[in-house]
């Protein structure tokens, strides 16, 4: 009885002592897989935080850039609003004024405009009446030059003499009248020859008879 009860005691030691063998491996195993895990989790942080931090470099890089933008904008937009406050203190009142004079003169011009248009028509109508009168005293002083035939010729077989249609009606009535008289006279010649001509004749013949 007491040996067998030492061979259970025996195997029963040797039952736990595998069993913790088997259970301290088993633990060893897991405590190296979670360190790989770790470890892979670490170097994956790692890398997120190099990318993490490079991009927050790049970042504030543009971001300077970009502040150095606005700050130059700034600078411009103070200088373009000073020399602004600089033209409405200075220069608007100058070309107010300027306006102002431009507007009386207008006002002037426009109330001396119609005398100005009225003496410029009556200057018009001397300037033409005194063109006119140029012409004709030219007119008349070659007609005045051109010879005695050449003045009567023109006023009677053209109407393009500078005299009165009197003038020509009494220049044209006397012609008719001359020619007229020449040609009676003309007749009366020709005629009296004729006569004479076979007057001569006829006494030819009685004499030669």
């Amino acid at each position: 009885m007491p040996s067998s009860r030492l061979s259970e005691l025996g195997q029963s030691s040797s039952s736990n002592g595998w069993n913790s063998e088997a259970s301290v491996s088993v633990s060893t195993s897991r405590l190296e897989a979670a360190l790989r895990k770790f470890s892979k989790q670490a170097i994956l942080n790692e890398y997120k935080m190099k990318d993490l931090e490079s991009r927050l470099s790049e970042n504030l890089s543009n971001f300077r850039a970009i502040d150095s933008l606005l700050q130059e904008a700034f600078t411009g937009l103070q200088r373009n609003s000073k020399l602004a406050d600089r033209a409405l203190q200075t220069q608007v009142p100058h070309i107010n004024a300027e306006l102002e004079e431009s507007m009386e003169s207008l006002t002037q011009l426009s109330q001396t405009l119609p005398k100005i248009q009225s003496q410029v028509a009556d200057i018009r109508v001397v300037h033409d009446s005194g063109r006119e009168k140029a012409q004709a005293l030219v007119e008349d002083l070659v007609w005045l030059n051109t010879e005695f035939y050449e003045r009567w010729r023109s006023i009677i077989f053209t109407s393009s003499s500078p005299v009165s249609w009197r003038w020509k009606a009494v220049m044209r009535t006397l012609f008719v009248i001359s020619f007229i008289l020449c040609s009676w006279l003309s007749w009366i010649a020709l005629s009296g020859a004729y006569r004479a001509h076979r007057h001569r004749l006829v006494w030819g013949e009685k004499l030669m008879s």
